[in-house]
């Protein structure tokens, strides 16, 4: 949980420093049009992180399986 809510601040402005550096290397390219790219990403992972979060017998259901 601690992982994906980091890698959603990676995204997620105003810090998103990914964003910012695949930003300097597109240099022809608005910040706000890689933001735009973001949002569905953006929008899976908040939809992730609360099914996880309030169903956490889904993450462990393949170790059952597995174990």
């Amino acid at each position: 949980m601690v992982l994906m809510t980091v890698g959603f601040g990676m995204l997620a402005p105003p810090v998103g420093l990914n964003v910012y550096v695949v930003n300097s290397m597109a240099r022809d390219v608005p910040i706000a049009e890689s933001y735009k790219g973001v949002t569905p990403f953006l929008v899976s992972d908040t939809i992730r992180s609360l099914v996880l979060l309030f169903f956490p017998a889904i993450s462990l259901w393949l170790v059952k399986f597995v174990g």
